[in-house]
């Protein structure tokens, strides 16, 4: 992609999302992920109904009189989006690819943790690591993230869960939330997902399109594998054969969410050709 067609698609998915992050999710965010912990603030005098186990016995001693320790949230947090970046990113009917639908998603928990004083850090990931940059604050480390997620070329087309939540269980050593965003083209991943999910608070955001669900009565088409660039022809004419795709696209996705709640991960999944915004709201409200 030339240099200034890419400045001018880093600013309009700016301007998309940053709205969005500012208008929708500002205050959903800020509740459905906590900060690290409370911190002391200050100390005020003792009123009815206060924990008495927060009295502060040092400022009661010297005044003669009743005072409590004030506590606040310790809001700052360091946020990971785990970005698959495989061949079957690509792949897209209804509206848009999933790759562009992945990059808005993105951006938005991107604008809404920067918002929220936290730091947000990206690993983009095919069956290996394909790049990693380090959490940090500000809007220009924002727009860098926005520019790889746009125009970044992996090296491989094939997928991996478990490599990258391997490499950010072992990277990010203090508890952090992170953005599992894949398409989950995967074999299970239960394992990999509850040893991460012990460490840190694992989110897990699924992207299909709803081609990759039913086969359209359509006749005879070649069909291509996205990651290993298999080709085959399938006749679509057969009612049994497109009964058999839909079950196995029920029987994975079943899979898939027994083994995301057997992990203790929250999940949402979200079509290239729904709101995506509403769907994160309610993901958000679900953790509140």
């Amino acid at each position: 992609m030339e240099a200034s067609e890419l400045l001018k698609k880093v600013r309009q998915i700016e301007i998309k999302t940053r709205g969005l992050s500012r208008n929708i999710f500002a205050g959903e965010y800020h509740t459905a992920f906590k900060g690290k912990g409370m911190t002391f603030s200050e100390v005020r005098e003792y009123q009815y109904g206060d924990d008495v186990r927060n009295i502060d016995w040092n400022v009661t001693a010297r005044f003669n009189n009743p005072f409590i320790k004030i506590f606040e949230e310790e809001r700052e947090l360091t946020v990971m989006l785990l970005i698959d970046v495989s061949g079957s990113r690509e792949f897209g009917t209804v509206k848009t690819l999933k790759r562009d639908v992945i990059t808005e998603i993105a951006a938005t928990l991107a604008f809404s943790a920067i918002q929220n004083n936290d730091k947000i850090g990206v690993i983009f990931f095919s069956d290996r690591i394909e790049k990693c940059i380090l959490p940090q604050k500000g809007k220009k480390h924002i727009l860098y993230i926005i520019r790889e997620l746009i125009d970044f070329k992996p090296e491989s087309r094939k997928t991996d869960i478990s490599v990258a939540l391997r490499y950010f269980t072992n990277m990010v050593k203090k508890r952090s939330t992170a953005f599992l965003i894949s398409d989950f083209m995967d074999k299970d991943v239960s394992e990999a997902m509850t040893i991460a999910n012990k460490k840190h608070d694992i989110v897990a955001v699924q992207v299909y399109d709803k081609r990759e669900t039913i086969l359209p009565k359509v006749g005879y088409i070649k069909l291509k594998d996205a990651e290993t660039e298999q080709r085959i022809w399938v006749n679509t004419n057969d009612s049994k054969l497109r009964q058999e795709y839909e079950n196995y696209w029920s029987k994975k996705q079943n899979q898939l969410q027994h083994s995301l709640k057997k992990s203790g991960v929250d999940f949402v999944s979200i079509s290239t050709d729904e709101d995506y915004v509403k769907s994160l709201i309610q993901l958000f409200k679900l953790r509140s």
